[in-house]
This record gives structure tokens, sequence and C-alpha cells, in this order.
């Protein structure tokens, strides 16, 4: 698997927004950088999947980490985004980084003023088309 540094991707700033009555942590991204639908996000070497969704207001947001895609589409399991703003020293009202290492697949997430390194993952696309390749060789 390539790896790529977060200097040599595009970044944007999401906001540290609150998400309900519980207080709970939520990022609010700029328009047109996420799709909505499920996508991998890496924070803190720890891969997460979330749900990308339209908040009222509008905006696209996160309101999740979950250990897998299944778990983040249906909510259940454990929300880790929480613990990440807090081991990053982050609260609401506050920026966290993000990262677009595959455009519209694979996000990293990392605190301002810090680095990160990606794993870049094979794209399933790219998994189906070389399977093709080879029956087709």
């Amino acid at each position: 698997m390539p790896s790529v540094s977060s200097d040599g991707v595009d970044t944007v700033r999401a906001s540290i927004e609150q998400s309900g009555a519980l207080d709970r942590p939520k990022l609010v991204v700029p328009d047109d950088v996420l799709p909505e639908g499920t996508v991998r996000v890496d924070a803190d070497e720890t891969t997460y999947h979330a749900v990308v969704d339209t908040g009222l207001g509008g905006d696209l947001e996160l309101r999740g980490l979950y250990d897998n895609a299944r778990l983040a589409r249906t909510g259940e399991g454990e929300n880790q985004l929480e613990e990440w703003v807090e081991s990053c020293g982050l609260e609401i009202g506050r920026s966290a980084l993000l990262d677009i290492v595959v455009e519209g697949e694979q996000y990293g997430l990392r605190a301002p003023g810090t680095r990160a390194v990606y794993q870049v993952a094979d794209s399933p696309d790219d998994s189906l088309a070389s399977i093709a390749e080879d029956v087709d060789g």
C-alpha cells in the first residue's frame, strides 16, 4: 500500500460544532468537499468510517467515527469522534483539518499544527478492475 503525507494532499478546515442536546461534537465541512454517503476517515493511525450527511443548514456534516462502514450507517457501536476530539485537545468551537487522501473515498483527520502519513487504501474499483484483468488475461 502506498503512503502519502498530509503535506502532499489538499486540506480543508472543518469546524467542530455541537451536535444535539448532548453536547457531542460533529464536524462541519465546506460544501463539495465530501460526497454524501459513507467514507473512510483515518485519524491517529486508526481507520474509521463516517456517514456524510447534509445538516439542517445545508452544510455537510460528520456526526461520528465508527469502526466499520456498517456501524457508521446504522449508528450502532461506539462513536469515536468525541474521544478523538478530546485526545487532540480540541473542543467545540475549534477547527480540525480534513485531508483529502483519495477524493470521494478516503480522508484524513488531524489537529491543526500536526502532520500525518496515510496508507492509501486500494479503491474497490481498482481491485475489481485488477480481478477482471486477471480473468481476461
